[in-house]
């Protein structure tokens, strides 16, 4: 008893006692943290339908599958470019495979795919229902580099000039 007192004591003295947490609820904590404060969301196929009826601001969807290699390349600077035109541009991720109904809707055919998408401006034929709200103003398939984003979206969406060379 006496030795198991001294251990406890003279590992006490050099490193600083703390409580236990648990690891797993710590990393889902930060996980679940992580996901809410990303500047291009995950979204259902649901929450898409939504936002492309309740029209707020221009739209990219990154239609995107967790084993697609060019997709995790990609994602990082999905997410820089979301943050460069977040309040302008609203950013989202569809996951193909757990949406396949919008994927297929969407005709996503070859993944990475980047939907830039604009309120359509011909209002009367939207309001008799003639011409969906969003318009679909250009499809990329294959990963792009954050700057390749940004400047697509600046000239669909805000009249810069068209990109002559994507990366």
């Amino acid at each position: 008893m006496a030795i198991l007192a001294i251990a406890s004591y003279s590992a006490s003295a050099f490193a600083p006692v703390t409580p236990y947490t648990s690891k797993t609820s710590t990393t889902t904590t930060q996980l679940q943290m992580a996901e809410e404060i990303k500047a291009a969301p995950m979204v259902t196929g649901e929450q898409l339908e939504t936002m492309l009826q309740e029209w707020d601001s221009p739209l990219v969807v990154d239609a995107y599958a967790t084993w697609c290699g060019p997709c995790l390349l990609m994602s990082p600077e999905f997410e820089a470019a979301a943050k460069d035109l977040e309040g302008k541009v609203r950013f989202v991720k569809l996951d193909t495979d757990l949406e396949p109904q919008m994927a297929g809707r969407l005709g996503i055919m070859g993944l990475p795919t980047l939907l830039f998408l604009d309120k359509n401006d011909d209002m009367e034929a939207v309001e008799q229902g003639k011409a969906p709200m969003a318009v679909l103003k250009e499809r990329i398939e294959g990963a792009l580099r954050k700057d390749s984003i940004v400047d697509l979206a600046n000239y669909h969406f805000f009249g810069g000039p068209m990109p002559t060379q994507l990366s």
